[in-house]
């Protein structure tokens, strides 16, 4: 059970990312893609919780000042920092290892994914903004991740919806930390140069924009004439949903700290997902 704390295996539900471009290109079917697209995941899994293990290392200090942080495995001193050390060099290790066995595009993708969080932990967090779209970085690699294995292109709508839909998840994480250290007392270096005002006109400004980036996509000339259909603006109501619950929870119950647990546990979300998903999957394969 601290193993799984540790490697917060319940975030490895982001990594599913990597089947996502399978999806929007029509081919959820074609199976002979999957094997590899496993090993993806997987190996992205891996080298996440290594990084999560580092980051939990180098904010130790932090973490035992913040009231839901402090119960980690590191935090809370169930795990040494010594055990932590070898257990997040074996993940890493052997995420790189299963990406061995797939080709050179995705190891150069996961070599940047790992670079880039390093970074984000050993201290570029600390830079506002730019701090957001380190965060945002990691989908948009995922899903190029799953396209070069599953050798399927990605599109520019795909590529813009999944960047705005991860700034908005990271700015919603951010407004959660800053409703925390009001209670606490206690403001964390990553939050200091934000404030409510800010971070609420940024979500509501995202929110709009990827509504409308998602109704363009499903109406644009190319998306009609790749799917035959002209009828996919109709899986838009389940993105409004969506979205309006999302901020629901963000604003009236200020509970926006952990998009993965939202994801897995609020029911409402969970229905606009199923829905969505149904909905395009009725539209694009049952035509």
């Amino acid at each position: 059970m601290l193993l799984i704390k540790l490697f917060r295996v319940h975030h490895w539900v982001k990594n599913f990312f990597v089947f996502v471009p399978l999806f929007f290109a029509g081919h959820i079917f074609d199976f002979n893609r999957y094997s590899d697209l496993i090993l993806t995941f997987l190996s992205f899994s891996l080298v996440a919780s290594s990084i999560y293990v580092f980051n939990d290392l180098a904010d130790i200090q932090a973490d035992q000042l913040h009231p839901k942080k402090k119960l980690r495995p590191i935090a809370s001193g169930k795990i040494s920092k010594t055990s932590a050390w070898i257990l997040g060099s074996a993940s890493l290790l052997c995420g790189f290892g299963l990406a061995y066995l797939l080709n050179t595009s995705f190891q150069v993708l996961l070599f940047a994914y790992l670079v880039i969080n390093a970074s984000y932990s050993l201290g570029l967090k600390h830079f506002s903004i730019v701090d957001i779209f380190m965060v945002a970085s990691g989908f948009l690699i995922r899903i190029y991740a799953g396209g070069v294995v599953s050798d399927v292109a990605v599109s520019h709508w795909l590529a813009i919806m999944v960047m705005l839909l991860s700034l908005f998840l990271a700015l919603a994480k951010r407004r959660d930390d800053i409703v925390l250290s009001s209670t606490t007392g206690e403001l964390r270096k990553s939050v200091r140069h934000y404030n409510l005002e800010f971070i609420n006109s940024c979500l509501s400004i995202f929110s709009g924009v990827i509504i409308v980036a998602y109704l363009l996509y499903t109406v644009s000339p190319e998306v009609i004439e790749r799917f035959n259909t002209d009828w996919l603006f109709l899986t838009a109501l389940f993105v409004i949903a969506g979205i309006m619950r999302y901020l629901q929870i963000t604003f009236v119950e200020q509970n926006s700290g952990s998009p993965t647990s939202i994801l897995l546990q609020d029911k409402f979300i969970i229905g606009t997902l199923i829905g969505w998903v149904i909905s395009f999957y009725i539209i694009i394969y049952l035509k």
